[in-house]
């Protein structure tokens, strides 16, 4: 699924700048991505990509809508 690993890079990468400018110590990263990891194998995983998924169609339609009465 593109969105998930678009949404998945975009965290790491926010996570990693966080990090590196001390925002955020590298053992608290560790902790949130380890947590990551854990909560995908949880019940809550499902409920949690459905969310993000009708977040992510709720702006796709609103983008479209924007296109959609251009000039």
């Amino acid at each position: 699924m593109v969105i998930s690993f678009s949404l998945t890079l975009l965290l790491g990468v926010v996570l990693f700048f966080l990090a590196r400018s001390g925002n955020i110590k590298w053992g608290p990263a560790i902790v949130a991505i380890l947590f990551g990891f854990s909560l995908a194998s949880t019940g809550a995983a499902d409920p949690i990509r459905d969310f993000l998924e009708s977040i992510s169609n709720s702006v796709s339609s609103v983008d479209d809508s924007i296109n959609s009465s251009g000039p």
